[in-house]
């Protein structure tokens, strides 16, 4: 068994936070379990055409290491290559251990240790774990007839098929979400036709997305510190626009007249704009910006079909119209399994608590990192630390600040376990459930943001006080506790 102080699983953004963060703490042994073969986390997953980030470029890089980027929204290629350059300038690549999946973590209170199950049926010891599995891991399908049985080719957005040649193909996609936003349009580009199932309309905002001009790039290199004001611009425009989604009914009511004299100027035809209308409220679903999408929609080789799905045979999907749409090929742009969280992993804390079975009404956690029960286990990108608005990577580095911030208290205090009080939890999710009474998300629609129609996954105030709120790690909220005495021989 390999035995480490900290193992931390995921190699994404907020992994490769974390063991930064770590490092420069000087805590350690550190492991970095990842089960792919190269790092990543979304980035390395979701290669289908168009992926590309909808947060811009001055703000979708660490604060420790700045990256002059090729134009105002980073695509996948490109973010991916940066994530790699974070490995090597930070030294991470021999900490990484690839292949890594794990099934299963278990704790053991007269050891004071995690005890980490990979599918290799290898296993691993760290005295302290910290998931940065993230909450867009795991591709959610539709619960209907036949989804097995097409012919055709069929996949998943996040695993994309590119052995599939779409030319002169009838594709079908099923969902208007985020990916089908960018993939969408590239997909018509192609295909002979295009037939988009669509759930419920999305908002989608212009999104200008221009070069960085050479000069730019050259001063960024030279002075890095230089793009400061473009970020700090950035965050304070992304806080108003998601002030909009928090509570700001007015900002709300201005952003979504944008929307439709936008929607409108690119849809003409009365019963495609109905089509394209959403009937929920503007942040209750998350917003998309793109500037091809409406575009798209009005080909005439294109076809918006809003009719439910009702069952998936060999050759196409029918609908609740009784229609039956012939395709060649079919590609779920269904989503994740958000609200999961953790899962497939089984995770089992003190006493035999399993995580999976505490959530089963919804996940909750202390400042979004700890959960009573789970001594010395950790998350990243937990519940309630998305975003509606803003950089994610802003929410994964307060987070590992804090986390190290913790285990730094704790190991001057001669302490090696630390496992957040139930009183602290049950404070915080108040805090949450109160917060988020205001917001777009409790509004009434179906999203991945909720579950049992509460807010599992967004942060419901600024982002800034997110931050405030982690910045003074404190023990006090914590049952601390010495390493168990080793067992006589």
């Amino acid at each position: 068994m390999q035995k480490v102080d900290v193992a931390i699983i995921g190699s994404g953004f907020g992994g490769l936070a974390m063991a930064v963060t770590l490092q420069k703490a000087g805590i350690g042994p550190v492991v970095i379990l990842e089960s792919a073969d190269r790092v990543g986390g979304t980035w390395r997953d979701n290669t289908y055409p168009g992926a590309a980030c909808d947060v811009t470029s001055a703000l979708y890089s660490y604060s420790f290491h700045p990256h002059v980027w090729t134009r105002k929204y980073p695509q996948q290629a490109e973010i991916l290559e940066y994530i790699e350059e974070v490995v090597d300038a930070f030294g991470l690549r021999p900490l990484i251990r690839f292949g890594a999946m794990v099934e299963t973590l278990a704790y053991a209170d007269d050891a004071g240790r995690w005890t980490i199950g990979l599918a290799d049926g290898t296993t691993v010891g760290a005295r302290v774990v910290v998931s940065s599995v993230g909450q867009l891991n795991q591709p959610a399908f539709p619960s209907v007839d036949g989804v097995e049985s097409f012919a055709g080719p069929a996949f998943h957005s996040a695993r994309w098929n590119h052995s599939v040649d779409l030319e002169a193909k009838r594709v079908g996609i099923i969902g208007t979400g985020a990916s089908a936003i960018q993939f969408g349009p590239q997909v018509a580009k192609a295909a002979r036709a295009t037939t988009i199932f669509q759930r419920s309309a999305p908002y989608v905002l212009p999104k200008p997305d221009p070069e960085t001009p050479t000069w730019k790039k050259r001063l960024y290199t030279m002075l890095p510190q230089a793009q400061l004001p473009a970020r700090a611009k950035n965050f304070a425009l992304n806080e108003l626009f998601g002030s909009s989604i928090l509570g700001n009914v007015k900002m709300r009511r201005r952003i979504k007249a944008q929307w439709r004299k936008y929607m409108e100027s690119q849809v003409s035809d009365p019963a495609l704009r109905e089509v394209c209308t959403p009937d929920y409220a503007l942040g209750c679903k998350r917003a998309l910006i793109a500037d091809d999408w409406y575009s798209m929609v009005v080909r005439d080789d294109v076809e918006m079909v809003t009719p439910a799905i009702v069952s998936i045979d060999a050759t196409g999907v029918t609908t609740a119209d009784g229609v039956h749409h012939e395709l060649d090929v079919l590609i779920y742009a269904t989503g994740f399994r958000s609200t999961d969280f953790l899962t497939p992993m089984t995770v089992t804390g003190r006493d035999g608590i399993d995580l999976n079975e505490r959530w089963r009404d919804g996940a909750t956690a202390y400042g979004g990192v700890a959960v009573s029960g789970f001594p010395n286990l950790f998350l990243l990108y937990g519940p309630n630390t998305n975003l509606g608005a803003n950089s994610i990577i802003y929410m994964l580095e307060t987070q590992a600040t804090y986390i190290t911030g913790l285990l730094s208290a704790a190991r001057h205090a001669e302490m090696a376990t630390l496992e957040v009080l139930a009183s602290s939890e049950e404070r915080w999710e108040s805090m949450i459930e109160s917060e988020s009474a205001s917001t777009a998300w409790v509004t009434g629609c179906n999203s991945w943001y909720t579950a049992n129609g509460r807010n599992t996954n967004n942060w419901p105030m600024p982002t800034r006080k997110y931050r405030q709120a982690l910045k003074d790690p404190t023990l006090l909220d914590y049952d601390v506790r010495p390493a168990p005495s080793p067992v006589p021989a």
